[in-house]
């Protein structure tokens, strides 16, 4: 069959609508066709060549719509059925699977290979194979991707919605919850308020934080922090920093969470100087892979700082994601407040473009068939 998809056919530049031809599923995949996409940060990064990938790639990894077909060997998924992707195609055999990890599954290695876990493409055009974020490629019309990738959901359950609950949602989230352990009367301070860190502010309130300091230079975002629970924000973080010193009594906080767009030196200097004495600073955005950070040993040894990784929040994909949709659902969770600005698949560059320009906490591609 054929589909349209945005594609990025070089290491950097703009996404390209292409019609492509796509194959059937194999064993342990589904043909789905997808409603929404997300526009998350990540997929920028291979616009701009922050993350190196092997083009050409669809782009996309948080998408929405519904099943069409399945392969053979897939008993847990029919068509017809509601869902939402999962970006880590988890094994449920590797080490981290079995320990509960499967956030940190061994197919990870797969995500930006261009190819799906067989070690074959499914989509094809301008004569090669054409590979896809994350084994997904959601800024598609239709994709054949691993049944493991799949969240049935509920049929009442919006799509649109759902959709942004693949990735930014539990990530901020879990970042929070999980990997700052927020705990009640905690002091937490989030660097950056896009799509993922204005998740961790709602997931450290849902944590009972009592102070929730969100550091964005855009009013904007700014200002939907403080709608959606945080206690304070600031344009400038020498000025964030000096208040939560001053509010503590010269603690500290007990976390901050970077999830600025891009990690720099300075950001990941202002957050370790950020937490007290036995603090947590809590890594989630990505950087550029050559970038080396260095932190004051005296004060990581002496004042037993932490600093941790955390993808996807820390959290389990298939778990998370239809625990949140669950909170949504019951009015603990805004995910409608979130989707700033809708965009046909057409328009994919102009979504990203405004996120850059930061007008949105979160475009959402909604894709016609």
């Amino acid at each position: 069959m054929k589909t349209r998809a945005a594609v990025m056919w070089q290491e950097t530049g703009k996404f390209e609508i292409d019609e492509l031809e796509l194959d059937g599923p194999k064993d342990g995949e589904v043909l789905v066709r997808f409603d929404y996409a997300g526009l998350c940060h990540t997929d920028e990064h291979l616009r701009n060549g922050d993350l190196g990938f092997t083009p050409p790639m669809v782009g996309g990894h948080e998408g929405s719509g519904v099943v069409e077909e399945v392969g053979a060997g897939v008993t847990h998924i029919r068509p017809g059925d509601h869902f939402v992707t999962s970006w880590m195609p988890s094994c449920g055999r590797c080490r981290f699977c079995v320990t509960g990890q499967t956030n940190l599954c061994d197919n990870g290695q797969y995500l930006m290979a261009g190819k799906m876990l067989d070690g074959t493409q499914r989509l094809h055009g301008r004569g090669c194979g054409v590979g896809c974020v994350d084994l997904l490629g959601t800024f598609s019309q239709w994709n054949v991707i691993p049944a493991a990738c799949v969240v049935v959901l509920e049929p009442h359950i919006p799509l649109d919605a759902a959709a942004i609950t693949a990735c930014g949602v539990p990530t901020g989230w879990g970042s929070a919850v999980y990997a700052a352990r927020t705990r009640p009367g905690d002091n937490i301070v989030i660097y950056g308020i896009g799509g993922i860190g204005i998740n961790a502010v709602q997931g450290a309130v849902h944590a009972g934080a009592e102070l929730v300091v969100a550091i964005d230079p855009v009013e904007f975002k700014r200002d939907m922090a403080l709608k959606l629970g945080a206690t304070h924000a600031f344009a400038d973080p020498a000025e964030a920093h000096e208040f939560v010193w001053s509010h503590t009594r010269g603690v500290g906080a007990d976390a901050a969470i970077i999830t600025v767009g891009l990690v720099d030196k300075q950001v990941v200097n202002d957050g370790f100087a950020m937490i007290r004495k036995g603090g947590r600073l809590v890594v989630t955005a990505v950087s550029n892979p050559d970038l080396r950070i260095e932190i004051p040993s005296f004060e990581l040894t002496l004042y037993q700082k932490e600093i941790v990784g955390s993808l996807f929040g820390s959290g389990n994909p298939h778990y998370d994601i239809r625990n949140l949709i669950n909170h949504y659902m019951n009015g603990r969770l805004k995910l409608d407040e979130l989707i700033t600005r809708r965009y046909s698949l057409d328009d994919v560059n102009k979504g990203y473009d405004d996120m850059l320009d930061g007008i949105n906490i979160r475009g959402l591609l909604e894709i016609t068939h």
